[in-house]
């Protein structure tokens, strides 16, 4: 499970003062940065060379989360690439510019739905100049796709370039241009449809019920180790039959996943040790098969593995871009240790088990024994899928609940990621803007960094590894409020234990005052700041944002009553005003035993109950009034990055002698290159 926050800072003097160009380009709502790889340079050989496989396995399934998100993507990615490549038109104008904006955003999304609220883009050109400049482009330069009547491909003699344009535009047009057309890639609406409104690639010709009952049927209560049913394949119905298509070497996504394994082999060929090598190998023969009980089995060897310097994510894992909760969307990562920082997640690990005995939870929920918690700061070196270009800054696996109950679960904290957020954003004026005096102001100056670094581990840690479920309660009985109600758990456990005096007898805050910068930044992005993020009129629809709302709202209802703390203008601006921390803290608790019970016990009515009452709706004139304050500040309120490119040095034997990073790759040149050099799948799968 995955968290992402905003606005951390950094850890070193020197990340303080050393130039680094950050900022690369901005766009709509997102300014694209980049992040630094510390301490690449000092790895030996064999570790570089890893990386550098593993990162060519990452890149290589690029094409599948544009699929996975919507079925048309790769068509409408390709031809608008086309577009902008060779298109023999005017580059001047507001519908090119128009048009290099939707290709930008395209980028970030994975495809044409936005990447936080899955709205579709809008696009701001012109009919008539995307058809014009689809004509434009040379006929084999054009991709090739299918249509119902047949297929266009190169071979057919006599098929004229603007034959193919106009049947291109005919495919295109209503994709891109009729706003109530596949809307919405994740739809969580409440009475709502969720597969038949949702436009994501995860199942074809079946309702919401089909699906639930299909993966009902296969789930046994009595399993002590069940695997995750649905996690890598479409589901899908013929002739009034459902099957899954699975995504495997020989099924679907085959031609990416070859090459994905191909730089794995390679990648085990200079393993740092043999359970690395082992857990490799796994991963292998997972897409080979894909036997998802041998993805337990690599998730096992996997979380298992604290040795290693250089780790990886890659394969189906977080389902939030399902609105069942059951696909995996395919996302990597590769890092290694930051051995310094993990010092501090070290000391979280070594005391899991004091926090799970002293969590305000009832004992029945309640791990007698945690396993196998492990955490560390890592060095993130390539995203890809569905971490790419936006990503968290902390991650929490494996998901499954058996495996993280027997065997422990691995939790990270991309340090140089919370560096590049912080880097980028200095002296924006968002804090001087938003909190309430110069007193909450200083406090995130002086404590912010550390708690909310601190908050970050302890929810992906302990936060998500903590507790259990009751004998015989499905993993997936919260169904669509499941991602929301996990986030809000392991946001909870964190907020509760920030604040505990346990924190400054183990020496990972300065004080017993610095939990409440952390609270006061929550509290206040959960009630107003977050509202940056939505478009006027909607409501609140991703899971980490619903998770926030929730948690934020339930205290503000409970704790206005009692003065705890309260929403109050001044200046006629609205703002958060906390008065008793402490008594914020015990409500923290209360909230936090609820959720566990909810979560335990499988209660979709009240989890249902909680999130539609807590977490979705949106107040229309507190809204516009953040969406002024902050226009007014000129920011963007979302974040993509930059890769770095590691480039591998060549002997006269042609054998690899050292591996670069470097830094000089802008946000166009990249994507355009992840497209020609990283083209695995067709247009339409």
């Amino acid at each position: 499970m995955s968290i992402v926050l905003l606005g951390l800072g950094c850890t070193t003097k020197q990340a303080a003062t050393e130039e680094f160009n950050y900022k690369v380009d901005r766009f709509a709502d997102v300014e694209i940065i980049r992040y630094r790889v510390r301490g690449f340079e000092d790895l030996s050989l064999r570790q570089k060379k890893l990386i550098y496989y593993l990162s060519e396995a990452a890149l290589w399934g690029r094409d599948i989360i544009y699929d996975q998100n919507y079925r048309h993507n790769l068509l409408i990615r390709q031809s608008l690439e086309s577009i902008y490549q060779y298109a023999a038109i005017s580059r001047q104008g507001e519908d090119w510019l128009a048009f290099e904006e939707y290709l930008k955003r395209l980028w970030v999304a994975n495809g044409i739905h936005h990447h936080y609220s899955t709205d579709k883009f809008r696009p701001g050109f012109s009919k008539e100049f995307f058809v014009k400049a689809l004509k434009a482009v040379p006929d084999d330069k054009l991709p090739i796709f299918t249509t119902e009547n047949r297929m266009l491909n190169e071979d057919q003699e006599g098929y004229k370039t603007e034959q193919l344009a106009d049947s291109l535009a005919g495919c295109l047009l209503p994709l891109l241009f009729d706003a109530g057309l596949d809307a919405k890639r994740v739809n969580q609406a409440q009475g709502k449809d969720l597969v038949l409104s949702s436009a994501c690639n995860f199942y074809r010709d079946l309702n919401q019920k089909e699906a639930e009952a299909f993966y009902a049927a296969l789930n046994n209560p009595d399993d002590p180790s069940p695997v995750s049913y649905g996690l890598n394949s479409r589901l899908i119905k013929e002739e009034g039959q459902l099957r899954e298509e699975v995504w495997k070497i020989g099924g679907l996504y085959s031609s990416a996943l070859e090459k994905i394994v191909y730089w794995l082999d390679l990648a085990k060929d200079v393993a740092e040790n043999q359970v690395q090598k082992e857990i490799i190998q796994s991963l292998i023969d997972y897409y080979h098969s894909g036997d998802l009980k041998t993805f337990d089995q690599f998730s096992i060897l996997w979380v298992q593995d604290l040795q290693s310097k250089v780790d990886f994510i890659n394969g189906f894992i977080e389902s939030y871009g399902d609105p069942l909760g059951i696909k995996g969307s395919w996302e990597a990562i590769v890092n290694f240790k930051n051995e310094e920082a993990s010092k501090r997640t070290q000391i979280i690990s070594d005391n899991a088990q004091w926090f799970e005995d002293h969590a305000p939870i009832a004992d029945a929920f309640r791990k007698k024994q945690v396993k196998g918690v492990s955490a560390k700061v890592i060095t993130n070196a390539i995203m890809a899928g569905d971490a790419y270009p936006t990503t968290a800054i902390g991650i929490n696996l494996p998901n499954a609940n058996w495996i993280r109950r027997d065997y422990g679960s691995k939790s990270v904290t991309i340090e140089n990621i919370t560096e590049a957020y912080f880097k980028s954003s200095q002296g924006s004026g968002f804090n001087e803007e938003f909190m309430w005096s110069d007193a909450e102001v200083e406090a995130s100056a002086n404590y912010g960094f550390v708690t909310g670094n601190l908050h970050t581990d302890l929810h992906e840690c302990l936060g998500h590894g903590s507790g259990q479920l009751l004998p015989g309660v499905d993993p997936n009985a919260l169904r669509s409020y499941g991602s929301v109600m996990e986030e809000a758990r392991a946001d909870l456990f964190a907020l509760y234990f920030l604040a505990d005096p346990k924190l400054v007898e183990l020496g990972l805050v300065p004080d017993g005052q610095a939990y409440k910068a952390e609270y006061y930044e929550y509290m206040m992005n959960g009630l107003l700041t977050q509202l940056t993020r939505i478009e006027k009129g909607r409501q609140i629809e991703e899971s980490h944002m619903r998770n926030r709302a929730l948690i934020a709202r339930w205290l503000l209802d409970r704790g206005s009553k009692d003065k705890v703390m309260e929403l109050k203008k001044q200046h006629n601006k609205t703002y958060l005003l906390i008065h008793d921390y402490e008594a914020l803290r015990q409500m923290t608790g209360q909230l936090l035993a609820e959720v566990q019970r909810i979560k335990s016990e499988g209660d979709y009515p009240a989890a249902q109950l909680m999130v539609e009452n807590y977490a979705v709706q949106v107040d229309p004139l507190l809204h516009q009034e953040i969406l002024d304050r902050y226009a007014k500040l000129n920011l963007s309120p979302y974040k993509g990055f930059v890769n770095p490119t590691y480039k591998p040095v060549y002997n006269d034997k042609n054998e690899i002698v050292d591996v670069t990073v470097h830094y000089d790759e802008s946000y166009v040149k990249q994507h355009l290159r992840y497209s020609k050099d990283y083209a695995a799948l067709p247009v339409q799968n």
